[in-house]
């Protein structure tokens, strides 16, 4: 069975890269457009690894990360922070939402799947 990983991200052209890199790589991935729906969709699939953009509208990455976290059905899902945020500071803010990892954009399609496969083994 494959895993399935839950990309929370407000742009198309951002989930369709994801989306093409991931399929190919022969993962599953279920869609949210913001930090919300990334919450119910999280709750409803019970992902094996999300991958969640920072800045959102509706309800930010940190919050949505946050929620997540405070939830004991999904706290021990990982969350990799996927954002353009790369400035001092910025992966600590990330981590201390909760996410287990911090990838800054652009990143490259072969680090990107470096950090999936070494979280999901």
């Amino acid at each position: 069975m494959s895993k399935k990983i839950l990309v929370v991200e407000d742009t198309e052209d951002n989930r369709q890269i994801l989306r093409d890199l991931l399929g190919m790589a022969g993962y599953d991935m279920i869609e949210a457009h913001d930090g919300a729906e990334g919450v119910a969709r999280a709750s409803e699939h019970k992902p094996d690894l999300i991958l969640m953009d920072i800045q959102m509208p509706v309800m930010d990455g940190y919050e949505a990360t946050r929620r997540i976290k405070a939830d004991p059905a999904l706290k021990a899902i990982p969350v990799i922070a996927v954002t353009s945020y790369a400035l001092s500071g910025d992966e600590e803010k990330a981590r201390n939402a909760g996410c287990d990892g911090y990838i800054a954009k652009p990143y490259s399609p072969r680090q990107m799947l470096a950090k999936v496969r070494e979280i999901l083994g």
